[in-house]
């Protein structure tokens, strides 16, 4: 099932794809809702964000370019990072280069979405948590990076967390490709046997850190690939079975004091 969230005329709605039309719904998609009767073509309609996170928690350098480059240890502590909400946008929607560096780089990436309240769970169990699956674009201004190696402001300017264009709850994760086209021409393609950290050690690990909660999305890591880019690039985020997130590149126009 695919969740989305859009606008009409001004006006926010949630809805669920069916036979290639949007079918509003009311309700907390994690827990209760239900059709109102209302149908919308995907024509008339400007996607959102599939949904407005509760937080965002990214995982940095997870990917390999082969399987003979994957580690023989794991680390005991995985580098794990906060974005800000408000950092989110939804396909179509800029991508602003902030004033103070020239390119910004793009990574395509699977988006987790928690579905109910995690702590201390197994690796096991950890898809009994999940409630669906989204695209990500982690975008990165290294610029930015403190010089003792803290990435949070890099990571941190308005629009750079698009989330999109559906939430998919029928995918097996660990059956996917992570794409990215810039400007049409292909940069990542990889699956999860690249993955430093799986999916579900990462949830696990988590969720014995914090209490992960309802609406939490976590960023898996993106493939090798992954370029800097400039104003008037395209980049389109792409995994199969949920859609492509595509979404241009801009200068910002107010400047940043570092």
């Amino acid at each position: 099932m695919k969740f989305t969230r859009f606008t009409v005329d001004s006006n926010e709605y949630t809805g669920v794809i069916v036979d290639e039309v949007i079918r509003e719904i009311k309700g907390d998609i994690f827990t209760d809702w239900d059709y109102t009767g209302k149908v919308f073509s995907k024509s008339e309609v400007k996607l959102l964000a599939p949904l407005a996170p509760n937080q965002i928690i990214g995982i940095g350098a997870n990917y390999v370019a082969t399987t003979d480059d994957l580690p023989s240890e794991l680390p005991e502590i995985p580098v794990f990072f906060f974005k800000p909400t408000s950092s989110v946008i939804g396909p179509e929607d800029d991508i602003v280069i902030p004033s103070g560096c020239d390119t910004v780089k793009f990574e395509s990436e699977l988006a987790v979405i928690i579905g109910k309240e995690a702590k201390n769970i197994s690796e096991a169990d950890v898809f009994d948590y999940v409630f669906g699956y989204t695209v990500g674009n982690d975008v990165t201004a290294p610029a930015f990076f403190h010089e003792a190696g803290h990435w949070t402001i890099g990571k941190s300017f308005d629009t750079f967390t698009p989330l999109g264009p559906f939430i998919e709850t029928e995918m097996n994760p660990l059956d996917i490709r992570v794409k990215a086209r810039l400007n049409g021409e292909e940069k990542q393609n990889s699956g999860p046997e690249l993955m430093i950290i799986s999916t579900q050690k990462m949830v696990s690990y988590l969720s014995h850190v914090m209490t992960l909660k309802p609406g939490d999305v976590i960023l898996t890591g993106s493939p090798v690939g992954a370029e800097f880019v400039h104003a008037g690039d395209v980049i389109e985020c792409e995994i199969e079975e949920i859609g492509t997130l595509k979404n241009p590149f801009v200068k910002v126009t107010v400047s940043v004091e570092r």
